[in-house]
């Protein structure tokens, strides 16, 4: 495995693991986009697919595990934990994700490759 890898790797759970402290210590979650965090979950979820058919190594499992975990408990702290989910705006989060994940699922066949 890279070395750059590896520090990505960590950087980006890092992230993940401030985002997460950030919502539980303040308990709020103003600023936060779930519909960002939902198009995450997405993401890695069809990115991690071959989670279910090859296995690379116990690390590369870990992370990708963490990755999906760490977004689905992002979006549960967001949308129905108490009282993290009372100070969530939905008005405020008006990206129009569901549009966009629509425009790529239509245009998607149609990528050469």
């Amino acid at each position: 495995m890279s070395w750059i890898r590896y520090i990505a790797d960590m950087l980006h759970l890092a992230s993940m693991i401030i985002l997460i402290l950030k919502i539980r210590n303040s308990r709020n979650c103003i600023g936060i986009s779930s519909k960002t965090q939902e198009i995450y979950l997405i993401v890695f979820c069809l990115r991690y697919l071959d989670l279910f058919f090859y296995f690379i190594s116990p690390y590369n499992t870990l992370m990708k595990i963490g990755f999906i975990s760490a977004t689905v408990y992002t979006i549960y702290l967001i949308r129905f934990k108490k009282p993290y989910c009372t100070t969530y705006e939905p008005s405020q989060d008006n990206f129009p994700h569901l549009l966009y994940l629509s425009l790529i699922h239509i245009s998607e066949p149609t990528r050469p490759y």
